[in-house]
């Protein structure tokens, strides 16, 4: 297992790579697997060597987490600062674009076989980079979806809430862009033991859930900028919805779900399965949580295993 970094523009970017085996396997095969929110490449502790059995493996930080840089957030309506990003799953899908370029592509020699795995919010960056990859011409063979985020308190899905939550909404977006605010409450949800009580909601068996990922979760909180990247994801009001996606793309697209998840409710993958035509299968993991792959390798790693070898054999378009 390899960590490096990757100049991004001016950002830092860091990754691993896990080399898969090079006798007999097709060359040019490479999975990348994007984190969900709050995590990091590590977060993949429990996949990327058996995930390496066919392909190089890939686990990137998203920009704004992990040991990636994390520069000032520029919300919608203010304006730049030096070095500001607005954080989006625009921004981080042509990461993930340029990461495949610049770096997958040069690792293998060639323009390579890729296919995209991701946790939650980075489910959603994983369908958009596979859209804009689909519109480059070069689209990925397949993306795995583990749990994606549904992003209920995005405003296209205002109409759904109490309208209590409905009213109180303006007050809500006004408060989270006050950095003060959010200085402060990131404090709070940064300390070890916040974030080992949100585990026992996310982990609902309680496996794996050890000082390890604790301390995985806890360290990049105190990297400078980390309140930056926090305050520009909880501004994020308006922006893309798996189903947004999932309806514009013809690269296939598998789904696995923990059927304990506490936040994303299976029901909506099911819909989700029923509604578009790219998703071709939907595997529900009983008791097992918000992400399954950590909580549960054991289980998981066979069904992405046997997944990824459908995968190099489909190829997405007429």
């Amino acid at each position: 297992m390899q960590e490096a970094s990757w100049s991004w523009g001016t950002h830092r970017i860091s990754y691993l790579r896990v080399a898969g085996p090079r006798d007999g396997s097709p060359p040019g095969r490479a999975v990348l697997c994007v984190h969900g929110f709050g995590a990091s490449k590590g977060h993949w502790r429990h996949n990327v060597q058996a995930l390496a059995a066919g392909a190089d493996v890939y686990a990137i930080d998203l920009l704004g987490f992990g040991a990636s840089a994390k520069p000032p957030s520029q919300l919608v309506g203010e304006a730049a600062s030096s070095g500001s990003v607005r954080y989006c799953f625009d921004l981080w899908a042509e990461q993930l674009r340029a990461f495949t370029e610049q770096v997958i592509n040069r690792d293998q020699g060639q323009p390579c076989a890729l296919q995209l795995i991701g946790n939650s919010i980075g489910g959603v960056v994983a369908l958009n980079a596979a859209r804009l990859l689909e519109h480059q011409g070069n689209p990925a063979r397949q993306v795995i979806l583990i749990d994606c985020a549904q992003r209920e308190l995005d405003l296209k899905r205002l109409a759904e809430r109490p309208w209590g939550a409905q009213l109180g909404r303006p007050l809500l977006m006004a408060l989270v862009r006050q950095r003060w605010l959010i200085g402060s409450l990131f404090q709070l949800l940064a300390r070890p033991a916040v974030v080992r009580q949100v585990l026992r909601q996310a982990y609902p068996s309680g496996a794996h859930v050890d000082d390890e990922l604790v301390e995985l979760l806890v360290q990049p909180s105190r990297d400078p900028g980390a309140r930056e990247s926090f305050r520009g994801f909880v501004n994020l009001f308006d922006d893309w919805l798996a189903p947004q996606l999932l309806e514009q793309l013809r690269t296939p697209v598998r789904m696995l779900w923990g059927g304990a998840d506490p936040w994303e409710p299976v029901a909506e993958a099911e819909r989700w399965r029923n509604a578009f035509a790219c998703i071709q299968e939907l595997q529900v993991l009983p008791g097992l949580g918000h992400c399954p792959h950590d909580e549960g390798p054991e289980q998981v790693n066979p069904i992405l295993r046997r997944w990824l070898e459908l995968g190099w054999g489909a190829r997405s378009g007429p």
